[in-house]
């Protein structure tokens, strides 16, 4: 049986591997033979598990019922490996929601009662899978959830293999201009490139105004630009990055807050995103907006809590909490 999750407005389904292969659909019994041949599987797992059916009826322009598919678990016991795949097809390397959504999966099974490590397997050219997250239980301003451990953020053009960008200071902080992002708006000529697990530009604006809206993005001419850039070949341009790039964009707030809007890589526009959210804080902290502890990134789909850990200036770590609760 399918199950969906939502974590902030971004909705997953979870499916077991076995219940694929019932399905016809020829996932292998391993998730790292998986990850190698999505290719041969991974299109007809998104056909049978996410596009809609007769009911419920479509959202007007949204083609999935959901924003991805997590494929696992694997195993019985943890560690928990499973796969996160975009409404595309493609593999992400890691997901903050989808993190979050599985590991409650896990949870309602009776899987998952303690900590435990899940470890994504992705077919990416540009880093090693799987990506491993321990995900601990933990209840945050008395509402239960999970913290991900996240690990050591990266900065710049070489952690997310961008090719070709200038860079530029803004105050005293060294930023990426990204002249396909300028072009198509002049406010967004300052990015900050990180990686946690996976590939982020954050567009660093000055004004919430700058901030596009979700339902601009849905429409054609905005969505097909955006994704040139996020997406990787064929659907994308691979500039500046060959394998893609989760796009964000960022705006200051009081009180170590964030505002931002999220174009995945995979997917498009979405209503939260676990990662972006926890790239835009690491990102906001570089830039000198927020200080190291927690940091409360807003997105259309809620806040999300973010713990930066920093020891003499330096960002050692970042951490995500969040909760996903089943939909019907």
């Amino acid at each position: 049986m399918t199950l969906f999750y939502d974590a902030r407005g971004n909705i997953y389904a979870v499916v077991n591997p076995a219940a694929l292969r019932r399905q016809g659909i020829g996932v292998p019994d391993s998730a790292a033979s998986a990850a190698r041949t999505r290719k041969a599987w991974a299109a007809s797992a998104i056909a049978a598990e996410c596009e809609w059916g007769e009911t419920p009826h479509p959202a007007e322009g949204k083609a999935h019922r959901c924003d991805g598919l997590l494929v696992g678990p694997f195993q019985a016991l943890p560690p928990f490996d499973l796969l996160i795949v975009n409404t595309d097809g493609s593999l992400a390397e890691r997901s903050g929601n989808g993190l979050t959504i599985f590991a409650q999966a896990l949870t309602d099974q009776g899987l998952m009662t303690d900590g435990c490590e899940l470890r994504v397997h992705h077919d990416q050219p540009d880093g090693a899978s799987p990506v491993a997250t321990w995900v601990e239980p933990a209840v945050f301003e008395h509402v239960a959830g999970f913290w991900l451990a996240l690990g050591l953020p990266v900065f710049g053009p070489s952690a997310v293999g961008a090719r070709d960008v200038d860079q530029v200071l803004l105050g005293a902080t060294e930023l990426s201009h990204v002249s396909a992002l300028a072009a198509i708006d002049p406010h967004w000529a300052h990015s900050q490139f990180v990686r946690v697990g996976n590939p982020h530009c954050v567009t660093l604006v000055e004004q919430a105004s700058a901030l596009p809206d979700n339902s601009q993005m849905q429409r054609p001419a905005l969505f097909e630009a955006l994704q040139a850039i996020a997406f990787a070949p064929p659907a994308g341009s691979g500039q500046p990055c060959v394998a893609g790039i989760n796009l964000q964009w960022a705006a200051r707030q009081p009180d170590n807050r964030v505002v931002a809007r999220v174009f995945e890589r995979g997917e498009g526009p979405t209503a939260s995103s676990g990662t972006s959210a926890s790239a835009v804080a690491c990102a906001a902290w570089r830039a000198g907006w927020v200080e190291a502890g927690e940091v409360a990134v807003v997105m259309p789909g809620g806040i999300a809590p973010v713990r930066l850990q920093v020891q003499d200036d330096t960002l050692l770590s970042v951490s995500l909490f969040g909760t996903a609760r089943p939909q019907a």
